[in-house]
């Protein structure tokens, strides 16, 4: 069997299996990929219904919603477990690195573009609860904060959820202990539609300042994170945005390394992130390359990642 009749069985095999677990999605091969990656499968952590999902498609899209085929009773927490994808619902676009959440809806026009070979979980949730804890004006699609402590907890229960590889019902009450606790931290842990975008020009010295470190601190994942980005989103000159951390001998590029180390330092020390690779945490907090990680660590910390998880892990024992 050749390469393209290998391509289009495992096409037909993975359409026909996402949309029985997803929904009506069609599927686009990437023009650059001999060989097509294409699996998923539902499992049940808890009681909870998880949907796992592995490809490399070039695009997958659902552009009309068809209620013969489609639920339009779930709202979707997406977990990106490895890989980079964009995903637009209704005309909103989000792109999401490895580590990254966002709530999708059931409803409405999709388009998942993955970056290569991508790994998502997808966890459903009864949409009518979370269109009550969102509240009339809560948005169904969006971003999981990684800087709210409500998106940082939302965070940590989806890793142990993934990482749970114990199969069943799950006890008396704990479904829905479990999915209320998903469920009342929405609320408070979806980024806002115009964070980062608010007039500034208000302003100055170092009130400016403080409000940059707070759009820096909540960005902090996105690895296309620069001086040029922030200066467009806060529409200020980058001259000006470098001028605010000159005058405290600092730079901007040096307080975001310095952000990111803090927090991946934070996550390398949290004993529910132990099984966590180094490399995940460090491209969770916007690091593309593993070895300049592990040199910006030991350069700011005077110790490699490994060692100070160790030591830190075995002195919290």
């Amino acid at each position: 069997m050749n390469n393209q009749q290998m391509t289009q069985d495992g096409l037909a095999t993975w359409t026909r299996d996402l949309r029985a677990v997803c929904g009506h999605f069609d599927t686009e091969l990437a023009f650059n990929r001999s060989l097509f990656i294409g699996e998923v499968c539902t499992l049940s952590r808890g009681g909870l219904p998880l949907a796992s999902l592995r490809t490399n498609a070039g695009l997958i899209k659902r552009q009309t919603p068809n209620p013969d085929h489609d639920n339009d009773q779930d709202c979707f927490l997406v977990s990106q477990r490895s890989g980079y994808s964009q995903i637009i619902q209704n005309g909103h676009c989000i792109q999401l690195a490895p580590g990254e959440m966002l709530l999708m809806d059931s409803t409405g026009s999709i388009e998942i573009t993955p970056f290569g070979l991508i790994e998502h979980a997808s966890l459903s949730l009864p949409r009518h609860e979370v269109c009550k804890q969102l509240g009339s004006q809560g948005l169904t699609f969006g971003k999981i904060s990684s800087s709210k402590a409500c998106g940082r907890m939302l965070h940590v229960l989806m890793d142990q959820l993934c990482k749970d590889s114990q199969e069943g019902e799950g006890v008396v009450g704990e479904v829905e202990a479990l999915q209320s606790a998903f469920v009342s931290l929405l609320g408070s842990a979806m980024e806002q539609e115009d964070e980062g975008r608010d007039d500034v020009t208000s302003l100055q010295g170092s009130n400016l300042r403080s409000y940059v470190q707070k759009v820096i601190e909540e960005s902090l994942t996105q690895p296309g994170l620069s001086p040029v980005g922030l200066a467009n989103r806060l529409n200020i000159s980058v001259r000006h945005l470098y001028r605010l951390f000159e005058e405290q001998d600092d730079s901007v590029c040096r307080y975001i390394q310095r952000a990111r180390l803090k927090r991946s330092a934070d996550d390398l020390t949290n004993p529910f992130l132990k099984s966590e690779s180094i490399t995940s945490i460090a491209y969770k907090w916007g690091f593309t390359d593993s070895a300049h990680f592990s040199r910006s660590f030991k350069k700011q910390f005077e110790v490699s990642p490994k060692d100070f998880r160790s030591s830190r892990l075995s002195l919290a024992v």
